[in-house]
C-alpha cells in the first residue's frame, strides 16, 4: 500500500451505494464498514461475493479450457514416453523463476529429461533469443517449453523449428498484432480466440495450469493422476509466490490461487523456500501476501534484478538444506546490494523529479538517468509512487538506449498512459499496474509529453486533473477495532483490484511526540488516539514529514489498518498513508466522491 510524502498529494473520498451496502451487509452478515469496502470493490450481494469471501479449490477452472492447452499435453505426454530432452525456457522475474522451478519439480517427480535456462537481463534481454537456440542445442532438447515469455518470439521459435525442435509456449502477455509464433500449441488465457473463463492469470499460474492438464493428460481423464495430486496442491505455493509479485488482480482464479497456496507455502517440503524464509524472517510464521511481496518476492528477484537470476533457480531447486541456506544467504546479501543501488538511484531521482513537481502539469512523472541501474529502476517507480502520489515512469539510459519501469497506484492504468507514447518507443508491454518498456535517449522528452497528454484525457474521465490517494471511506477511530479487523480479514490476501481498506479519521491526537526508526531512519513510529481508542502507527518513508506532527494539535490520518506479531504476540496497528494538521480537510468537490487538497 502506498504511502505519500508529497505536498501536492489529493485525496479522493470515495462513496459507495448506500442502497448496495446495505444489501451486501444483510446478505453477507457484515458489518457496513466492510460491506462498504465490497461495493467500492464492484461487488454486490449474491454468489459472486460468496465465493470472493470463501475462496475454494473447487472454483478452479479446468486448465483444458485454456487455448492449446490439449495440443501441449499431448506433445508433452508423447515426449515423456520417448525419454525425449525438454528445455524449461523460464523468465528472469519472480514470475518466471517460479514458473520454470514448478516445471522442472513437475518433470523431475515424472523421472523426465529436463533442463533450464533463465536468460541474463542484460546479455541477453526478455523473452527468446539467440541464446535460446544456443541452449536448446547445447543440451539436445527436442522440446521446449516457455514460462511466463515466448507469445511475441515468432522468429526465434521458427528457428527452433527449423533444428527439429518443437515449442509450448506458456505465458500470459498481451499477443502481438500479426501472425502467432509457430509453436506446437501456445498456452494463453490473453490470445484472442482464447475463450478462458478468466485471462488475468500469471506466467507462473499458466504454468500450473499446464501441469494439472498434463497431471489430467496422464491420469487419462478429467481427475489429476492421483499420485501428482499432493504435488499440485504443494507447488500452489510457487504461484502464491508469482501471483502476489506479478501484480495481477487478487480476484477469481488469482485469489483461489493465492489464498491456499500462501497455506501450502507454510508448510512446504521445499528445502529452498524453507531456508529463504528462514532468512527472511519468516520462519513458522502465519504468511501474508505482504510477507510474499515485501520478503520472499524481493530475495529471489534480486539475482535477475543484478544479472542472472540462476542463483534464484538453484536455490528452488537445491536438494540439501545446507546448500539451500547457502544460496538463500546469498540471495538476501544480493538483495542488500540491491536496496543500496535502489536508495541511491532514488536520490538522483528525486533531484530529476524537481522541474515535474505540479501533479496537475505531470500526472505522470517520466524520468531518465545516463547510468541508472536497470534492474532497479521499477522498484525506484514503485518509491516515486509512494512520494509522490502519481503513476511513475523511470528510465536506466545507457548511451543512445534506455530501459524503463512503470508503476502506478489503484486505479489508474499506467499500460493505456504508457500507450500514448507508443510512437516515441521502441517496445513496451505490462499491465494496468506495471509495465516496461525500450526507449531511444532522444525520444524521451516526446515519450514524457505524450504520456502525460494520455494521462490527462484518463483522468478527465474520471472528473479529476491528478491522479489521487483513493480512501474508502471515513471511519471514526473508535471503529478501528480488533474486532472490526477480523471481519476486514475475510477480504485477504489484499492486492491488485482487492486492495487493502484505507480509511480517513479525523480530529485524532498524539498522545507523545513521534520518533524515527528503522536502520537508515527513514520510517517513524507514532501513536494515535481518539478517546479511549489509542493505536501504534508506522509511517514508512515518512520519517522527514513528521516535524509537522505536535502533540495537542489535530490530526487527520489516512491508513490501513494491520495486525502485528512481535515476540509472539499479536496487536492491532495502522499504517499511516497521509496526514493533514490543524483544521478539517475540506472537500474541493462535490458528492458521490469528495476531493481533498492538503
Amino acid at each position: 500500500m502506498p504511502s505519500t510524502t508529497s505536498p501536492n498529494a489529493r485525496w479522493l473520498l470515495r462513496r459507495p451505494d448506500p442502497d448496495a451496502v446495505r444489501e451486501l451487509a444483510r446478505v453477507h452478515a457484515l458489518t457496513s464498514v466492510t460491506a462498504g469496502v465490497l461495493a467500492l470493490r464492484g461487488f454486490a450481494a449474491g454468489e459472486p461475493t460468496r465465493a470472493h469471501l470463501e475462496p475454494r479449490l473447487a472454483a478452479l477452472h479446468d486448465p483444458k479450457s485454456l487455448p492449446g492447452m490439449r495440443a501441449a499435453t499431448e506433445r508433452l505426454a508423447r515426449a515423456l514416453k520417448d525419454r525425449e530432452t525438454i528445455l524449461v525456457h523460464g523468465d528472469y522475474d519472480v514470475d518466471g523463476v517460479t514458473g520454470t522451478t514448478l516445471l522442472m519439480r513437475l518433470f523431475e517427480k515424472l523421472g523426465a529429461r529436463a533442463e533450464w535456462h533463465i536468460p541474463n537481463r542484460f546479455t541477453d534481454g526478455y523473452s527468446f533469443g539467440a541464446h535460446s537456440v544456443t541452449k536448446a542445442r547445447a543440451v539436445g532438447a527436442t522440446l521446449v517449453i516457455s514460462v511466463d515469455n515466448g507469445t511475441s518470439a515468432g522468429a526465434t521459435i521458427a528457428e527452433l523449428a527449423e533444428h527439429s525442435i518443437d515449442t509450448i509456449v506458456t505465458d500470459h502477455h498481451e499477443p502481438p498484432e500479426g501472425p502467432l509464433p509457430p509453436a506446437v500449441a501456445i498456452v494463453n488465457p490473453k490470445l484472442r480466440d482464447s475463450a478462458y473463463p478468466f485471462r488475468e492469470l500469471c506466467g507462473g499460474a499458466v504454468a500450473f495450469k499446464l501441469a494439472w492438464g498434463l497431471a489430467q493428460e496422464l491420469g487419462g481423464g478429467t481427475r489429476a493422476r492421483e499420485d501428482l495430486r499432493e504435488f499440485l496442491v504443494e507447488a500452489m505455493g510457487y504461484v502464491a509466490i508469482a501471483t502476489v509479485c506479478d501484480v495481477v488482480p487478487l480476484v477469481d482464479e488469482n485469489r483461489i490461487l493465492a489464498k491456499h497456496g500462501l497455506r501450502a507455502l507454510e508448510f512446504t517440503q521445499n528445502v529452498g523456500l524453507r531456508a529463504l524464509m528462514r532468512v527472511a524472517g519468516l520462519d513458522g510464521a502465519k504468511l501474508e501476501a505482504d510477507d510474499v511481496a515485501f520478503k520472499i518476492g524481493p530475495r529471489i528477484n534480486a539475482a535477475g534484478r543484478l544479472g542472472s537470476a540462476q542463483k534464484a533457480v538453484e536455490l528452488l531447486l537445491a536438494r540439501d538444506a545446507d546448500t539451500a541456506l547457502a544460496a538463500a544467504r546469498e540471495l538476501d546479501r544480493l538483495n542488500e546490494e540491491r536496496k543500496a543501488l535502489e536508495r541511491a538511484l532514488l536520490d538522483d531521482a528525486l533531484r530529476a523529479a524537481e522541474p515535474f513537481a505540479d501533479p496537475a502539469e505531470h500526472p505522470v512523472l517520466v524520468l531518465a538517468g545516463q547510468g541508472w541501474h536497470q534492474g532497479v529502476v521499477g522498484i525506484v517507480a514503485a518509491r516515486l509512487v509512494e512520494r509522490f502520489a502519481r503513476p511513475a515512469l523511470v528510465i536506466g539510459l545507457d548511451g543512445a538506449h534506455g530501459r524503463g519501469s512503470a508503476r502506478s497506484m489503484p486505479g489508474f492504468d499506467v499500460l493505456e498512459a504508457l500507450s500514448g507514447g507508443s510512437a516515441h518507443m521502441l517496445r513496451y508491454g505490462g499491465h494496468e499496474q506495471a509495465a516496461g518498456c525500450e526507449v531511444r535517449a532522444e525520444d524521451v522528452a516526446a515519450l514524457r509529453s505524450s504520456v502525460c497528454a494520455r494521462a490527462h484525457t484518463m483522468l478527465e474521465r474520471q472528473g479529476i486533473d491528478a491522479p489521487a490517494l483513493c480512501i474508502d471511506g471515513e471511519l471514526p477511530f473508535t471503529q478501528m477495532t480488533p474486532e472490526l479487523m477480523r471481519e476486514l480479514d475475510r477480504l485477504k490476501p489484499f492486492g491488485e483490484r482487492n486492495e487493502r481498506p484505507v480509511f480517513l479519521s479525523c480530529g485524532l491526537r498524539l498522545p507523545e511526540p513521534p520518533r524515527v526508526v528503522g536502520s537508515d531512519g527513514t520510517h517513524a513510529q507514532l501513536r494515535l488516539r481518539s478517546g479511549a481508542n489509542e493505536l501504534k502507527a508506522m509511517a514508512f518513508g515518512q520519517a522527514h514529514r513528521m516535524g509537522e506532527l505536535r502533540v495537542g494539535v489535530d490530526v487527520h490520518a489516512v491508513f490501513t489498518p494491520k495486525w502485528n506479531t512481535w515476540r509472539g504476540e499479536t496487536k492491532l496497528e495502522v499504517e499511516l498513508l497521509d496526514f493533514k494538521t490543524g483544521p478539517r480537510p475540506q472537500a474541493v468537490n462535490t458528492v458521490p466522491e469528495q476531493f481533498f487538497t492538503r
